[in-house]
């Protein structure tokens, strides 16, 4: 009887814990992304926050009016979707050291200057 007991509470607490085991499932922004390599590590171009944003959740990155963001993929709009790309905000002395990389509106930013064309699609994980 303290067995099945010891069981049963177990088993309640696992089940309990799934949720923070599995985490929480977001939606794929889209499914595929417009990239200069296979690897989407090499900067697209180099763009102007028009725009203040705040990000919605942590796949996105803050951005503030006149900021610099280096691109490093574009996503392939789908239907009922924004338009995304993919870069990295460096601090406002623009140190040099990696800068936090995410998703921002491709709206709210000019491209300022383009390094090399976005020409491989490659699928999103």
């Amino acid at each position: 009887m303290t067995q099945r007991l010891y069981l049963l509470v177990l088993l309640l607490c696992l089940r309990l814990m799934s949720p923070l085991v599995a985490g929480i499932f977001m939606d794929k922004l889209a499914s595929e992304k417009l990239c200069a390599d296979d690897d989407c590590v090499y900067t697209i171009s180099l763009a102007r926050a028009e725009e203040d944003y705040n990000a919605s959740d942590c796949r996105f990155i803050n951005i503030k009016k006149g900021q610099l963001i280096y691109v490093y993929s574009k996503l392939v709009k789908e239907k009922d979707s924004g338009e995304f790309w993919a870069g990295s905000v460096y601090g406002e002395e623009y140190e040099d050291h990696m800068g936090t990389v995410g998703y921002f509106p491709s709206s709210l930013v000019s491209e300022q200057h383009v390094y090399q064309e976005a020409n491989k699609t490659v699928p999103t994980t």
